[in-house]
C-alpha cells in the first residue's frame, strides 16, 4: 500500500524536464533514501513529492488525489519538508522560527493550545536545540541551523517527512544522530520518511527501500540488497568496488577499489 504515488510524470523547470516518465511508489511507513549522481533529478524528484513542483505530465497523487490540487493546508497536514538551503527571516529566534511549523493547524478558530506549545517543545528536545532556544538563527552554525531546521519540519507533526540532503554542514557524529531520529521516528512513530542522500553506506545501512536515479530516470528500486550491488555501483556511478557486508549493521557496504 502506499499512500504517496508518482506515476508517468514528467518533472523540471519552465521548459527544461529534468525528470521524464518517473514512476515511483513511496512505501508508506518506511524509511525510503534516494541515491544517484549529482543532477541526476533526485532532489526534482523529491520536490514533486511536496507540491513545489507540479509535473508537466502525469501525475503525483496522495491517497489518490492529485497533489497540487489538494488545499496547501491539507498538504501541510501530510507532509513536511526539510529542504536544501531554507532561509529563516532576520532576527528571528530559534523557538519563534520552530513555531512556525505549528501554522497548519491554526486557524481562525483555533489559536495557540498547550499542543502547540508541547509539539514545539518536543521538537527542540529532538533535534537537540532546545538549548539554542533563545538565540537569534542569524548567529549559528551551519550545523546548528539545519538542526532547527529539522525542529521546525518535526514541529508540524505530519505523517509523511521528506528530507532533501538532511546532513549536510553536519560532522560525522551530527550525521548519525540525525539518521538515528529519523530511523527512531519511523520505528516509534509510524512515520513516513523520504531523504535525498549522497553517503551510499549511510543509506544502505538506514534505508528500507532505495531508489537509485541516473539521468533524470529511476534505475533501480528495493531494498539496500537489491539495489547497492557493484553492478549498479558501476552503472550509476562509474564506481568500481567491492560491496561487504556491514559488520554493524549487515547491511550492504561499499568498499571502492585503489585506482591504479
Amino acid at each position: 500500500m502506499t499512500r504517496l504515488l508518482v506515476t508517468e510524470a514528467a518533472l523540471g523547470y519552465a521548459e527544461k524536464v529534468v525528470c521524464d516518465n518517473v514512476s515511483v511508489a513511496v512505501p508508506d511507513r518506511a524509511f525510503t533514501v534516494i541515491v544517484g549522481p549529482n543532477a541526476c533529478g533526485k532532489s526534482t524528484l523529491l520536490k514533486s513529492l511536496t507540491r513545489l513542483l507540479t509535473p508537466s505530465s502525469g501525475s503525483v497523487v496522495l491517497d489518490g488525489n492529485a497533489l497540487h490540487r489538494l488545499p496547501t493546508r491539507q498538504v501541510a497536514k501530510e507532509i513536511g519538508l526539510l529542504p536544501q538551503g531554507p532561509v529563516a527571516p532576520d532576527g528571528i529566534r530559534v523557538v519563534d522560527l520552530v513555531s512556525r511549523g505549528r501554522y497548519p493547524h491554526q486557524g481562525m478558530f483555533r489559536p495557540w493550545s498547550p499542543e502547540d506549545e508541547t509539539a514545539v517543545a518536543d521538537a527542540l528536545d529532538a533535534a537537540g536545540v532546545r538549548h539554542l532556544s533563545g538565540r537569534l538563527v542569524d548567529e549559528l552554525s551551519g550545523g546548528q541551523r539545519q538542526r532547527v531546521w529539522l525542529a521546525v519540519a518535526l514541529a508540524q507533526q505530519t505523517p509523511i517527512l521528506l528530507l532533501d540532503e538532511p546532513t549536510t554542514y553536519l560532522d560525522l557524529n551530527h550525521q548519525i544522530e540525525l539518521l538515528e531520529l529519523c530511523r527512531q521516528l519511523n520505528r516509534e512513530e509510524g512515520t513516513t520518511l523520504v531523504a535525498v542522500l549522497h553517503d551510499l553506506n549511510q543509506a544502505a545501512r538506514y534505508a528500507d527501500h532505495i531508489i537509485a536515479m541516473q539521468a533524470g530516470a529511476v534505475v533501480a528500486a528495493g531494498t539496500p540488497d537489491e539495489v547497492i550491488t557493484e553492478s549498479l555501483l558501476a552503472e550509476v556511478f562509474g564506481l568500481d568496488a567491492r560491496v561487504i557486508t556491514d559488520p554493524e549493521s549487515a547491511s550492504p557496504l561499499v568498499v571502492p577499489r585503489w585506482r591504479h
